[in-house]
């Protein structure tokens, strides 16, 4: 039993590993910590591997709970006790549900995540003073990331559109130059924490 605990715990551990570069940027928007949101992106180079590595653990813990018993532990009397609810299948199971929620979220966070509308200044039909920079951006690693710069630029007055892509480690904001300059938008972005390529 106690190996048991031994495999659920690093599994755990494992899935919250692999998950930190993404959960990270979220918990820093509700928190309001923007610093905070790149600090694991390191382990984004090694999330496949723990990735791996927690697939093959949860295997193990169920194939150990369902692997037929020996003569031995059948003639056992304490193995007719009703396990505790932390060696029971369906604390399993719900590690196993909780680890394939982690490990999936940078797919399902758009879903969840309202970006703020950006207020567009028209004046007579047309749009008066704007103007649109790239800024090529490193550290994002998901949407989370994005979202987080997205969030942070659009607090500006005068911007028009962003667009943050982690893929191609850039943003693109459209703004009024009347209202904000790209110095502000750049200061914007860094203090979410990610990098600026010049």
């Amino acid at each position: 039993m106690n190996e048991h605990k031994k495999l659920m715990g690093a599994s755990v551990l494992t899935t919250l590993a692999a998950s930190l570069c993404c959960i990270t940027p979220i918990f820093s928007l509700l928190a309001g910590t923007t610093g905070v949101a790149s600090t694991f992106t390191w382990i984004t180079p090694y999330r496949p591997y723990l990735i791996g590595f927690t697939v093959l653990l949860l295997a193990f813990a169920w194939y150990q709970k369902f692997k037929p018993k020996t003569q031995a532990e059948m003639e056992c009397a304490c193995n007719d006790e009703k396990p505790k609810f932390i060696n029971s299948k369906r604390f399993l199971l719900l590690t196993t549900l909780f680890t394939g929620v982690m490990l999936a979220f940078p797919s399902y966070y758009p879903i969840f995540s309202a970006k703020p509308a950006a207020s567009q200044q028209i004046v007579n039909g047309a749009t008066l003073n704007v103007q649109e920079i790239q800024v090529t951006v490193e550290g994002m690693t998901c949407t989370g990331c994005e979202a987080h710069i997205e969030s942070e630029v659009n607090k500006l007055e005068g911007i028009l559109n962003v667009k943050a892509d982690y893929a191609a480690a850039n943003t693109i904001v459209k703004y009024d130059t009347t209202k904000v300059d790209p110095e502000k938008i750049e200061t914007a972005i860094l203090s979410t924490g990610y990098k600026i390529i010049r």
